[in-house]
């Protein structure tokens, strides 16, 4: 009887999806002869035995389609919404279904909250083995994630754009750009996109510090300014608040503690409220006209970059052989131009952030872009 192996994806949709379902459809089949199943919207579709089958013909001219042809949810596998308020572990349901169809092996692409979920089905002897997907870059473990590079090619080409209107509006013009709570997709596209302020979760920023950097600049005869702005950065007020939150959310239990987690997350979700609070601040103290633009979603969708398409088809066979050699609980991890079977045990729960020493912040800070510290 032929092997078989299941494929879901999780989480944010991410460009390199179908490069990724695809190469591991394809190495599994031709390689080594196994049958391929998709269960629909994650892990969601695992629970309710939602499948289609990943034949040639499914497979066929998907390589360069953006999202998922899976379709994608961010279902938790122990705390699963039920409708009606309740939350509930369905792990046993779902190894019920990966043993009706006799996976060898179930593969699912996501980012860090995937990663937690895959361990927790390893827990319950569900075969399991990850591939790392995120315009974020902030799964560890692995040099960069599938996502990141054609999310980065977005938002540099909108900060491109933007340098025109601030120069002949002679304006601030802060771009909001995702990433979660790291600042690799902003320091990145920050980077490459001759930003002159670049704002990351990593540094929380002083607003006086900002505004000088840009009266310097006014002084100097360039009256304009590119801020690009990481969704999750703080003012160092902010970031104090969030502090203190999290410090208490350690010792608190019973409604202190949901009081504490709902003020945490107000405080984390009014991102674009602090772009605002932030354009507006900066447009008092230095007299420029200050306008914000959120690039969104539009960083995740259209067709992957040729770099996001080779890594995802090398994380994708990778794993195909993986499973033919009998590995499982690890995420497929890039390692220069190899691949890696990095142990779900030491990476599920940690987050990449940008180290303060790393080699872009570096650069950043020899060109003279003002982090705001």
């Amino acid at each position: 009887m032929a092997r078989s192996i299941g494929i879901l994806t999780a989480g944010g949709d991410s460009p390199g999806l179908n490069a990724a379902i695809r190469a591991v459809g394809k190495a599994a089949q031709r390689a080594y002869g196994m049958h391929v199943i998709g269960f629909k919207d994650g892990f969601e579709g695992l629970m309710q035995n939602r499948f289609v089958r990943l034949d040639s013909d499914a497979l066929s001219g998907i390589l360069t389609k953006g999202g998922t042809i899976l379709g994608t949810s961010r279902a938790k596998v122990d705390k699963m919404e039920m409708g009606d308020g309740r939350r509930m572990d369905m792990r046993a349901l779902m190894r019920d279904v990966v043993d009706q169809h006799e996976l060898e092996a179930l593969v699912v692409l996501g980012g860090d909250g995937t990663m937690r979920n895959a361990l927790k089905l390893e827990d319950v002897g569900i075969r399991v083995l990850a591939l790392p997907k995120t315009i974020d870059n902030d799964v560890t473990g692995t040099d960069v994630t599938f996502g990141f590079d054609t999310a980065m090619g977005i938002a540099t080409e909108a900060i491109d754009r933007l340098h025109s209107t601030a120069h002949s509006h002679h304006r601030i013009i802060l771009a909001e750009i995702m990433g979660h709570d790291v600042g690799w997709l902003a320091l990145g596209a920050g980077l490459a996109g001759g930003a002159d302020v670049i704002l990351i979760p990593e540094i929380p920023y002083d607003t006086n510090a900002i505004a000088s950097s840009i009266q310097s600049r006014k002084a100097a005869g360039s009256a304009f300014s590119i801020v690009a702005v990481a969704e999750g950065a703080f003012s160092k007020e902010d970031a104090a608040v969030r502090a203190s939150l999290l410090a208490d959310l350690e010792t608190a239990s019973g409604e202190e503690k949901i009081t504490l987690k709902e003020k945490l997350g107000a405080l984390t979700s009014a991102t674009s409220a602090r772009t605002e609070k932030l354009a507006t601040t900066l447009e008092g103290a230095t007299g420029l006209e200050s306008r914000v633009t959120i690039l969104g979603h539009v960083q995740r969708g259209g067709t992957p970059s040729p770099a996001d398409r080779l890594l995802a088809t090398r994380l994708g066979t990778a794993a195909a052989a993986y499973i033919a050699e009998g590995v499982h609980g690890v995420m497929v991890a890039a390692r220069g131009e190899a691949t890696e079977a990095v142990p779900l045990k030491e990476i599920a729960g940690v987050t990449k952030s940008v180290p303060l020493d790393h080699p872009w912040v570096d650069s950043a800070r020899h060109l003279g872009i003002v982090f705001g510290d």
